[in-house]
């Protein structure tokens, strides 16, 4: 049977510190700078103002505890899962409740993450409607302890996809309009992928 997470759970958060920045020259990116302060900072700073608390931060890199030595630091579960082995680690440490968003997106924010958080009062993954690749931004998404189970299935069978698991839980996904209440949808998931980004970032400040 599926359920939601009882409204009084607190919601956590937390931080997806992946991928290799092959095209950023390995450069970790959330520790570059948006407006003279880090991506990373930006979104725990977010986190704070939204939940009340520190988010987790899920990295493999062996110096990530320096990054910001206030944050639990956890390496992936599922190292093999790409970015759904990075969902299923930040659920089942966090644990779930919990917001994820992936530390090279600047502009995610605290209105955003609260309603993200909210969402799960009445599903098991809440995620915003996008017009990115997939129609949908699961790493900037809230997740219930249902999907901890769903996920550890999808990625026993090999479907490493993001949303493999959305068939098993229930899913609210917010349409464009609720998300613009929030900004942008273009700015608000906005990642820093390339040095060209980076500079885009940084133009699209107040």
């Amino acid at each position: 049977m599926r359920t939601a997470p009882p409204p009084n759970e607190p919601v956590r958060g937390a931080i997806l510190a992946g991928g290799q920045a092959r095209r950023m020259g390995g450069a970790p990116k959330g520790l570059l700078e948006v407006g003279g302060e880090r991506i990373l900072d930006r979104l725990v700073r977010a986190f704070v103002a939204a939940l009340g608390s520190p988010p987790l931060l899920v990295a493999n890199a062996p110096e990530a505890a320096s990054w910001r030595p206030d944050l639990r630091v956890v390496p992936d579960r599922r190292p093999e899962g790409a970015t759904l082995g990075g969902l299923y680690t930040a659920v089942t440490e966090a644990p779930a409740p919990v917001v994820v968003v992936a530390w090279d997106m600047p502009f995610v924010t605290p209105d955003l993450l609260r309603a993200l958080g909210r969402g799960l009062d009445h599903a098991d993954v809440t995620i915003p409607a996008s017009d990115g690749p997939r129609g949908l931004e699961p790493l900037c998404a809230g997740y219930g302890p249902a999907t901890g189970p769903a996920m550890a299935a999808a990625l026993d069978r090999g479907d490493l996809r993001a949303i493999a698991f959305h068939g098993a839980v229930r899913v609210r996904v917010l349409p464009e309009e609720e998300v613009r209440a929030f900004g942008d949808p273009a700015r608000l998931f906005f990642n820093v992928n390339t040095a060209d980004d980076l500079v885009r970032a940084n133009g699209m400040l107040p």
